[in-house]
């Protein structure tokens, strides 16, 4: 695999990272713009994801009528993500009919329409996705974790937003957000496949740099006070399956200590993909979570996720406790396997495994050509692509006292959320 980039910007300030691969005549194209749910002050939560879906709504050249038809003709597939700290859209296509999917992008940048009648019935689809949602333990026990772990940080709410924001928000308030954001000088386009990288920048300036930079967007500057001590919540809801969710605040994607932090959790819980679009399927049978909650039957599943984010976000544990057990017991097996790795130097032997199950499952994230894509552009979005070429040999450089340390400084009861998921049995929310 070739790492050999090119970057520039162009005169309207669009970043552009392009990266020829010649294995299979595909060419995946995306475009970044630097806005997520973090970008949203109270009583607009949720307006970044909203605005996503009136993207494909249709312009005056592209009508929402002939949007899938045309990517879908032309042997492509396209979608779109919104998270924290971005969203992004891309179309993965064959080489030759890259074309279609620049000309939308260009096109959508400036001209999506937000037709009123198509604002009021992605309302009635969002509200619903939100209400869908709230049946769903993880998603109630999430929202709560998280709303307490931040208290004054926009990362406080989901992407999805609040409900009562969601009532409210008008036609005028998404298109506002979208002239504000969605700008080339805010924006980056990222392209990996089968084309020439000469006549891939010169198309790309043909179609992107006749349209006009914007002031800078506007940016919420709330950075969240440390935290002063441990925080348990508990959620009731419809199910049978209790769940408890220990969320510790984490440096931020770009900062150092985020390696030693992608290792213990390997160790800990199996390594975590960080590519959102796919990749991965490394089981977590050798992890010491799984040696000291499931083998025990303690509990019946786990996972662990640590998120690449601009601001310093949350490592993530999730725990599926056995139905014959009670939270309180899985707590103390938990915090029994934490003190031993924060008291004992863990074996050379360990981290190397650890180390190479996340080197794998990085691999794993990143070997295709629209995953290479996703790369040039989400790297950009916290830190740089150097981040991503950058990773594994970082990876390989932590030691076993890199990791006990991470593990004592990270790993405090005074530094997390903890979360139980009671059920109230019958499928029905009390």
């Amino acid at each position: 695999m070739s790492d050999s980039i090119t970057h520039t910007t162009l005169a309207n300030g669009l970043q552009v990272l392009l990266k020829e691969i010649h294995t299979a005549p595909i060419i995946s194209s995306w475009v970044w713009y630097r806005v997520g749910s973090r970008d949203e002050p109270s009583g607009r939560t949720g307006i970044s994801h909203w605005v996503e879906h009136m993207q494909f709504k249709g312009t005056p050249k592209f009508p929402a009528s002939i949007l899938d038809k045309a990517i879908s003709r032309e042997g492509g597939m396209w979608n779109a993500f919104t998270y924290m700290d971005w969203t992004t859209y891309f179309e993965t296509m064959p080489g030759d009919k890259i074309d279609l999917a620049l000309r939308l992008e260009a096109d959508r940048m400036v001209n999506s329409t937000f037709d009123p009648e198509e604002v009021a019935s992605e309302r009635t689809v969002i509200i619903s996705e939100r209400e869908g949602s709230e049946n769903e333990p993880l998603f109630l026990l999430g929202e709560a974790v998280q709303a307490a772990a931040f208290r004054v940080h926009p990362y406080h709410h989901e992407i999805i937003g609040d409900l009562a924001d969601l009532k409210t928000m008008s036609r005028d308030d998404l298109y506002q957000h979208y002239r504000s954001y969605y700008l080339p000088n805010n924006a980056v386009m990222s392209l990996a496949g089968d084309f020439d990288t000469g006549t891939m920048l010169k198309r790309i300036c043909q179609l992107f740099e006749p349209i006009l930079a914007g002031a800078t967007p506007p940016r919420l500057a709330r950075p969240e006070p440390p935290q002063s001590g441990e925080h348990r919540l508990s959620v009731e809801g419809p199910g049978d399956t209790t769940y408890l969710q220990l969320c510790y605040h984490t440096p931020s994607g770009c900062d150092p200590d985020f390696f030693p932090l992608t290792v213990l959790d390997s160790l800990l819980a199996g390594p975590s993909s960080l590519n959102m679009f796919g990749g991965g399927g490394i089981s977590n049978k050798t992890s010491r979570l799984y040696r000291a909650l499931v083998e025990k039957e303690l509990a019946v599943g786990f996972g662990g996720s640590a998120a690449t984010t601009i601001d310093p976000f949350l490592y993530t544990l999730t725990i599926t406790v056995h139905p014959q057990r009670q939270p309180e017991a899985v707590l103390s097996a938990f915090e029994d396997e934490i003190k031993r790795i924060q008291d004992e130097i863990v074996s050379a032997d360990e981290v190397a495994r650890a180390i190479k199950q996340a080197r794998a499952m990085f691999a794993y994230g990143s070997e295709n050509i629209t995953n290479q894509a996703f790369w040039l552009g989400h790297a950009e979005m916290f830190a740089t692509y150097d981040w991503f070429l950058d990773y594994l040999e970082k990876l390989a450089a932590i030691t076993p006292a890199d990791v006990q340390r991470v593990a004592q400084q990270i790993l405090q009861p005074q530094n997390r959320i903890i979360g139980t998921y009671i059920p109230t049995g019958n499928g029905e929310a009390q």
